[in-house]
């Protein structure tokens, strides 16, 4: 505190001098905790409250006592999804075009997020919230992720009081490479004494959160919680393994039918929506061989596991919250960061450096190999198929800008502060990513500052949910979204949405970004992207492609990624 904020009185001696404190910085009381839940390359289709096909009872208590967003959208990527969630600011505006791994030399891809993008963590540290991230990190350089630092863009310099997780964008889940606060720490056990990073990380989340409640009951906190499921390797203890054996035989046709079918039973999709044809590359079911089917069953399986297993540790979290009597003013938002991953290639892959480096996995070769999938010596992704059924009903994958990419669950849940008439619904307003920080200041009652650290701080370019938060909000004709319109742009390909009609553009890497070929959907009457209007109606998508790039040249898109080499192959998915 400077020497000006004194409101005592100093002389000579303290005897003639008037001591004085000043109040604890603390938010009003009855403010909420909040805990945001990220799930990696979680599909729209994955959660059983979405209509997946997985167990995942706590997802779905969350959605049973909150709201379900049908019509959320992120970035299409990991690291770009959490620089916006963070700051409430699009990725390229805070320097996080992609991932954190890579800095191009232009200011939209830095590595970091700027210093100009205030994130959650550093609001909420000022006015009295403890902060916590636990979990996966991926937003500092990845030169700077080691034991020598810089520690300029780790969590603690990024707002938070404690961090316990890993820096990089996956890691294995028997052996992971972790840190805790600004050092690199070691595993607490070994897998053959029942170590899975999951059940850590919610461990070290408890113990966080219980010791806060313990010692400064009057602190509200910020638990940003990322697991690295269900992100590459899939990997789960044995009984999660074996007790999904055999479930997907049916294999992924009949199964993306089931999702569509459970979407639409549900209301997470509109009626008449159409189920998307299968992605380029993906072959029907019945004609694989059997081989191919068996690996592919057993990838499928490795991967339900994972999502199983992680739903059981936010079930422990949610039970903690409601034995310290937290729960009923606990804001919790949970969410994914992209779709489903197409980096398991057509055939599924025992070995995640594979995608990376353009190589297929031998089928013969993995076969022989069937019982290690899932396990602490494996290191496996699923196939095309496989994906496209988390991203029911839509197309493509991660990574692109169709929906398969960037259409992901939301669900917010907050018992004090929700009207349990509200309970179970689902939202159909269209929200970005973008939006969760201003939602969250807004519920919390904090104003974005205008500077942090002596830094002019960027202006929040999100729009809050807050007014989605009303029982009544459930008729999206009578409540229409409050957001105009929002951009999209990965590796090239792109994509714009405005008052309901979305334009995009897939782009196949080493072509010229001119050739690429627009599309036009009506997505409040075609929520699958299945009905190309673009030649019925080419004024209007002339129109949304200047909108587009207006909107690029307002967030720093620029330049845009064209001509890269791609090593993944058919599927267009780039190099993450």
């Amino acid at each position: 505190m400077a020497e000006s904020d004194f409101q005592g009185t100093i002389r000579r001696l303290t005897s003639e001098s008037e001591p004085w404190w000043p109040d604890p910085v603390l938010p009003p009381a009855g403010t909420p905790n909040v805990v945001v839940i990220l799930l990696d390359d979680t599909g729209f289709g994955h959660l059983g409250c979405f209509g997946g096909l997985v167990d995942t009872p706590n997802f779905d208590r969350l959605a049973a006592r909150g709201l379900r967003y049908s019509n959320f959208h992120t970035t299409a990527l990991c690291s770009p999804t959490r620089a916006c969630l963070l700051t409430g600011r699009n990725h390229h505006s805070v320097g996080m075009r992609a991932l954190s791994n890579f800095d191009t030399g232009f200011p939209n891809m830095r590595g970091r997020i700027a210093a100009s993008a205030g994130t959650l963590a550093e609001v909420l540290h000022e006015e009295g919230f403890a902060t916590f991230a636990v979990g996966k990190w991926h937003l500092t350089p990845m030169r700077e992720a080691s034991a020598a630092g810089p520690f300029t863009d780790w969590p603690l310099q990024k707002g938070f009081d404690r961090f316990y997780g890993f820096m990089q964008g996956e890691t294995d889940q028997f052996h992971p490479e972790l840190s805790e606060d600004n050092r690199p720490t070691p595993v607490p056990r070994t897998p053959e004494e029942g170590y899975h990073v999951s059940e850590d990380l919610v461990d070290q989340a408890i113990g966080m959160v219980r010791t806060k409640a313990s010692l400064v009951p009057e602190r509200p906190f910020f638990l940003y919680l990322a697991f690295g499921a269900t992100h590459a390797p899939h990997q789960a203890p044995d009984a999660y393994l074996e007790k999904w054996r055999g479930r997907f035989d049916e294999g992924w046709d009949v199964a993306r039918q089931r999702v569509y079918e459970n979407q639409l039973a549900m209301g997470t999709i509109p009626p008449g929506t159409d189920l998307a044809p299968r992605n380029p590359g993906v072959e029907a079911w019945d004609d694989l061989s059997a081989d191919e089917q068996a690996l592919a069953c057993r990838l499928q399986e490795a991967f339900a596991a994972m999502l199983d297993h992680t739903d059981a540790q936010l079930g422990r979290l949610l039970d903690e919250l409601d034995a310290l009597g937290l729960a009923e003013d606990t804001v919790v938002v949970a969410l994914s960061d992209n779709g489903a991953s197409q980096e398991g290639r057509a055939t599924g892959i025992l070995d995640t450096f594979r995608h990376f480096n353009g190589v297929d996995q031998p089928v013969d070769e993995a076969v022989a190999r069937l019982d290690e999938i899932g396990t602490r010596t494996s290191n496996t992704n699923y196939p095309w198929g496989w994906a496209q059924v988390g991203n029911s009903p839509g197309k493509r994958y991660k990574q692109n800008t169709h929906s398969g990419g960037v259409r992901d669950p939301l669900i917010i849940s907050w018992p004090g502060g929700i009207d349990p008439a509200a309970n179970g619904q689902v939202r159909t307003q269209f929200p970005h990513v973008v939006d969760l920080a201003p939602t969250l200041l807004e519920l919390l009652g904090v104003a974005a500052p205008d500077a942090i650290n002596g830094i002019a701080q960027q202006p929040i370019e999100g729009t809050s949910l807050a007014y989605t938060l009303d029982p009544s909000a459930d008729d999206a004709a009578a409540v229409p979204s409050r957001k105009g319109r929002q951009y999209f742009e990965m590796q090239g390909h792109r994509g714009i949405w405005a008052d309901g009609w979305k334009a995009v553009a897939f782009h196949q890497y080493g072509t010229e970004l001119d050739d690429d070929v627009w599309e036009l959907y009506h997505l409040d009457e075609d929520f699958s992207e299945c009905h190309d209007l673009a030649e019925a109606e080419p004024e209007r998508l002339t129109a949304m492609v200047d909108l587009f790039w207006e909107e690029a040249d307002r967030y720093g898109v620029l330049p845009i990624m064209d001509r890269a080499g791609n090593l993944s192959g058919a599927a267009g998915g780039g190099l993450f």
